[in-house]
């Protein structure tokens, strides 16, 4: 089965799918030793990468170079990835999804946002005429194999909302989401509209969308729960605390604890990769 397959056939199968965000490799091997699926978070990335916001920054070969890493380090995980608007053009759109399928990403979410874009939980967003957006998702469709699509619209006014989803359900998109969606009312609103179309919902730490678990998720109708910043936010609180302690104890390190990281920790996460990407190769754990 192939990767947008294999991920389509999840969305399908009756019981909510969680990805979570995640921002470089190593945040990664966190992640995928919780869940099965990851999803390449253009936020994470911009700030990883860049040191920038993701107000469009990101240079659509960068992200195809670091989906190639995911791909080869965790080759049975679900990979969804944002391509922002398709990086501006349909035709450059297309072919960062070819690239992508080719490398073995299992979906893509294609914004209906105008430059310059925003984070989807933030305020200053603009949205292309829907008929332009149709036509290069449309073009995406048609581009596409197996590749699974996601169809993310941006509008904020409730009718526009509810106009914009129900002609995205009418789409061959193979999953739908309203980016920044705020009242679990305008969920079960945007369910109503769209049919059997499934529905991806976005919650991002501080963000415009009321926090809501899995099962509440499930009940409102919502078939993947996206979460875009959980890795990014901790690690910064984590390191920020790290480097006050630092600071508070004159350079002098703190005792490694039950529970804390240390060198064997951080080892041993990292050997993981190398058994998911040679499963064969027998290694014992290095000395520390």
């Amino acid at each position: 089965m192939s990767y947008g397959n294999a991920l389509r056939h999840e969305v399908r199968s009756g019981n909510i799918t969680p990805l979570i965000g995640v921002f470089d490799m190593f945040s990664a091997s966190v992640a995928a030793s919780h869940y099965d699926g990851l999803f390449v978070s253009g936020f994470g990335f911009a700030a990883s990468h860049y040191g920038l916001p993701d107000i469009g920054f990101i240079a659509w070969p960068d992200m195809v170079n670091f989906v190639q890493r995911l791909r080869l380090a965790f080759p049975r995980h679900h990979l969804l990835v944002d391509i922002d608007d398709g990086y501006v053009d349909p035709e450059v759109a297309c072919h960062v999804v070819e690239h992508l399928e080719q490398i073995g990403a299992s979906g893509i979410v294609l914004e209906d946002q105008k430059r310059p874009r925003r984070c989807g939980h933030v305020d200053g967003k603009q949205i292309l005429p829907l008929e332009e957006y149709l036509e290069k998702l449309n073009l995406v469709l048609e581009t596409r194999e197996d590749l699974l699509v996601v169809a993310r619209t941006d509008a904020t006014e409730e009718t526009e909302i509810l106009r914009r989803a129900e002609a995205l359900a009418a789409t061959d998109a193979d999953v739908l989401l309203v980016d920044g969606v705020r009242s679990i009312e305008r969920i079960r609103k945007v369910r109503a509209v769209i049919g059997d179309k499934p529905l991806l919902f976005n919650q991002i730490a501080g963000g415009k969308s009321p926090r809501l678990s899995l099962s509440e998720l499930q009940d409102l109708g919502v078939n993947v729960a996206m979460y875009s910043t959980p890795c990014l936010f901790a690690a910064q609180t984590a390191m920020d605390q790290a480097m006050l302690e630092l600071r508070a104890q004159d350079g002098r390190l703190p005792e490694i604890k039950d529970g804390d990281v240390g060198v064997a920790a951080s080892l041993a996460l990292l050997e993981e990769n190398i058994s998911r990407h040679h499963p064969s190769h027998s290694r014992e754990p290095l000395a520390v």
